[in-house]
């Protein structure tokens, strides 16, 4: 876990990983995704990661952005308050970092290699586990269960990041209300829950008060599977509220904790209403001029099995293989330089500048689609802004093959989530749904299942920055595209040189 102050310059050494959500104004090279901002370190290299934190406060987290890697590197990264100022709350009295993960017995790797082999969704995970543990549902993982103490009658700040690698979790605490107060290193507006729903990528700072009689209580997340029919892992994760003061149980006897009630699985109306309650603490400066008005497409998609290739290799529906796009452009990361090498440089071949600004073709998009749209094109596609620009992008998920809950995460900035909602955006009914006053600030939107979501942001920082669902077999499939921001005016709006110890592929 890392635990830094605002604005304080940071070198430090990592492999392959990102710094979740932490902004890299003018910093791309230390963003993280491989090929994308750097090739990846080689066995026995390594490379210092140099960058500033500016202008944010709350939970963010790191971790590996190199294949499956993330299904075991990663960890809490803590932005306090400048020195002398304050949580706009009052002080809790501790606080704990609660990470969800997912966990496969087996080598994540070797999941992900058979499903790109066999082109098959990949095996879904046997646990989902709280900083590592399962907890006391599964077997054999009891004694391991993490423990959160608490006193009686205070009030402390729990620090959630979903780091599941393929699924939305709901999380709640028995017999307690959770005050929510920072969601991806800003501050919201507090509104109370009993339940949260985080999508992978995304993170949730909550008050709780222990103010239940002195027992010990289980803390709990289990899966929000949106697709229909898809399989999922149905398990629940445990960690345990313990209560300093309550009574010990008599020699030889065991009290289980009280156990919480938590949204079925397929709750989309708990999961819209929780995303649907946040709120920026004040009026916020949101663009109004737009200079791009984007709209992307985002879903599944099947390939049809390729001539000569073996049964073996297209065990998707029907004999196909599974793949995912923006706009039908499904993505594929380079080999030989990093996009940001080749923005930066001026290396021809490693991507082409047509993403398109809207589908190609539209259609219903949460409809019954035409066959014939189900298989994108492959390729390297970026889109570039000026710098400066103010966007508009409206993420519309679509039906092929199934409609899902996408969490959608865009390295480099922060946007304002101004409305979302079901079936196809409209522009002439919608637009009057947007909140132009206090909208939130985050780095990973929740695209409802079916649905629609509305961002705005200014493209202020130049460099090469991925758009991706952070589910990761959706971006191993190439649910992604990337921007390039060009720079802008003098030293302050223009991409940094390339550290001396860049890795090389």
């Amino acid at each position: 876990m890392g635990i830094f102050p605002t604005s304080v310059p940071l070198r430090y050494l990592f492999a392959r990983l990102q710094r979740h959500g932490i902004r890299q104004i003018r910093t791309g090279w230390a963003d993280g995704p491989e090929f994308v901002t750097q090739c990846p370190i080689r066995p026995g290299g390594s490379y210092t990661y140099r960058f500033t934190i500016q202008g944010q406060e709350g939970t963010l987290w790191w971790h590996a952005h190199s294949s499956w890697l993330r299904a075991t590197v990663y960890g809490a990264l803590i932005i306090r308050p400048k020195e002398g100022d304050s949580y706009p709350f009052p002080k809790p009295k501790r606080e704990t970092s609660l990470l969800l993960g997912e966990w496969w017995d087996a080598n994540p790797i070797d999941v992900v290699r058979q499903a790109t082999r066999t082109g098959a969704s990949p095996n879904i995970s046997d646990a989902y586990t709280i900083n590592g543990q399962p907890g006391d549902l599964y077997n054999c993982s009891s004694k391991d269960t993490i423990i959160v103490p608490v006193d009686s009658g205070e009030t402390n700040l729990l620090r959630v990041v979903n780091s599941a690698l393929n699924q939305q979790l709901f999380f709640t605490v028995a017999n307690h209300k959770l005050t929510v107060v920072g969601a991806d290193a800003s501050y919201v507006k507090p509104f109370t829950t009993s339940v949260l729903m985080l999508g992978p990528g995304q993170t949730t700072d909550v008050l709780i008060t222990a103010d239940q009689p002195p027992a010990r209580y289980y803390i709990a997340a289990r899966a929000y599977a949106s697709a229909q029919g898809a399989p999922f892992d149905n398990t629940t994760t445990t960690a345990i509220l313990d209560y300093k003061s309550a009574p010990c149980p008599a020699k030889g006897v065991s009290i289980k904790p009280v156990m919480p009630i938590l949204p079925a699985f397929n709750d989309t109306a708990t999961a819209t209403a929780f995303t649907k309650s946040f709120r920026s603490p004040r009026k916020v400066l949101v663009p109004t001029e737009i200079d791009e008005n984007l709209f992307f497409t985002v879903g599944l998609g099947l390939n049809n099995c390729p001539s000569g290739s073996s049964p073996a290799n297209c065990q998707g529906p029907n004999g196909t293989r599974f793949t995912a796009s923006m706009n039908n452009a499904s993505f594929v990361l380079p080999s030989s330089f990093s996009l940001l090498q080749a923005h930066q440089q001026g290396i021809p071949g490693v991507f082409t500048n047509d993403f398109p600004a809207s589908p190609p073709v539209k259609f219903d998009y949460t409809g019954n689609v035409s066959r014939s749209l189900w298989q994108p094109i492959a390729g390297t596609k970026v889109y570039k802004l000026k710098y400066g620009a103010r966007v508009q992008l409206v993420l519309q998920g679509t039906s092929i093959f199934t409609a899902e809950n996408h969490p959608i995460h865009l390295h480099g900035y922060d946007f304002y989530i101004l409305a979302e909602g079901f079936g196809n955006f409209n522009p002439n009914k919608d637009t009057a749904k947007f909140n132009l006053i206090d909208p939130p600030l985050r780095n990973t939107a929740s695209l409802p299942v079916g649905g629609w979501t509305v961002i705005r942001f200014v493209a202020d920082n130049p460099g090469v920055w991925l758009l991706h669902c952070h589910l990761d077999g959706h971006i191993t499939w190439g649910l992604a595209m990337a921007f390039v921001v060009e720079n802008g005016i003098g030293e302050l709006e223009t991409l940094e040189a390339p550290p001396s110890d860049l890795p090389l592929c």
